[in-house]
């Protein structure tokens, strides 16, 4: 006889009291889904194919919201490959004119294509933070996840950034993210210790190509986009989700990154996250009214929503030690 599998018990259920929001200080902005990579892991399904981008409309609405609203302390940028999407230069701009923390989530191999090559120069002269895409010190199991030649182009990426003072001087931070390999039968595992991960990291980066970096954040992957795609081809998801849910820590749910940030897509529409974003699970005001760039402009106010829009696939941020754009949780 088979075993009987357990039925998952939803998110919503499972937390038994809403997510709310705190007090708004972070904007991510997805600017597009043009990248010059097509990662396996996506779960933007970037690709070099895509051409959906900001648009100047909204671009200037994102940019009167953050000259507008004190609070915001970070904008993050993301994609796609952020830097290949119309506004990200504006927009990086507007934000360090207000001395705000701005993040760019780069893949790297960008500073290698034609038109893009003054990208470190760039980024060093506005203070960006770099969040940079590395699932592995290991270049095979890179190049697996994310193309031929990605590794050796991030490795060269990181050493250009290191001479212009990424990694040395306080105000040029650069940090490395990693995600673990897809699954490909149900013997998952979760993320491993980051602190440890970190110093495996920078023991071996550093022994082998001079490499320095600030930290090292584990992310979970999501089973949405890409990742839910290559699960169910590995007719996986329910129990890769089932795991996920079996290792729910409530220790999480202060943390998570929904709680203080708005999700902003190349159209102007407003979620709680990035993967809401990407599964289209938009989010509303208490009258149960769209929100989007323009209406909080209109509203003149940024805590708008109160509750959170889960969906099951928040297992994923907060299993085991949890997992955020910026890591672990706890």
């Amino acid at each position: 006889m088979s075993p009987v599998k357990t039925s998952l018990v939803p998110f919503a259920q499972k937390i038994v009291t809403p997510l709310t929001k705190d007090k708004i200080s972070v904007l991510q902005i997805n600017l597009g889904r043009k990248c010059n990579l097509a990662c396996t892991h996506c779960h933007v399904e970037a690709s070099p194919k895509r051409t959906e981008e900001l648009s100047a409309e909204v671009c200037q609405q994102l940019i009167e919201l953050i000259n507008r609203f004190p609070q915001i302390q970070t904008v993050d940028l993301t994609g796609g490959a952020p830097e290949m999407n119309y506004g990200f230069r504006p927009i990086v701009e507007a934000a360090k004119a207000k001395e705000k923390e701005v993040i760019v989530r780069s893949n790297l191999t960008i500073f290698f294509e034609p038109s893009y090559q003054d990208l470190p120069e760039y980024f060093a002269r506005h203070q960006l933070r770099v969040s940079a895409s590395l699932p592995c010190y290991l270049e095979t199991s890179v190049d697996r996840q994310r193309g031929a030649g990605v590794y050796n182009n991030s490795i060269r990426a990181i050493q250009h950034l290191n001479q212009l003072g990424y990694g040395r001087d306080r105000n040029l931070i650069i940090d490395l993210v990693y995600n673990p390999p897809l699954p490909t039968n149900t013997n998952f595992s979760l993320t491993p210790n980051q602190q440890k991960l970190e110093r495996d990291y920078k023991t071996y980066l550093a022994e082998h190509f001079d490499i320095q970096f600030n930290n090292l954040f584990t992310i979970t992957n999501i089973p949405i986009g890409r990742t839910k795609q290559f699960l169910q081809r590995q007719n996986i998801h329910d129990d890769y989700l089932q795991f996920l849910a079996e290792n729910y820590n409530p220790a999480t749910l202060n943390n998570v990154m929904c709680r203080n940030e708005l999700s902003i897509d190349y159209l102007g529409n407003v979620y709680d996250c990035d993967f809401n974003q990407m599964e289209n699970i938009v989010a509303t005001t208490p009258n149960r009214e769209r929100l989007t760039v323009a209406k909080l402009l209109e509203l003149d106010n940024l805590d708008v929503i109160q509750e959170i829009r889960t969906a099951n696939y928040c297992y994923g941020c907060t299993a085991g030690t949890g997992s955020s754009c910026g890591g672990a949780l706890v």
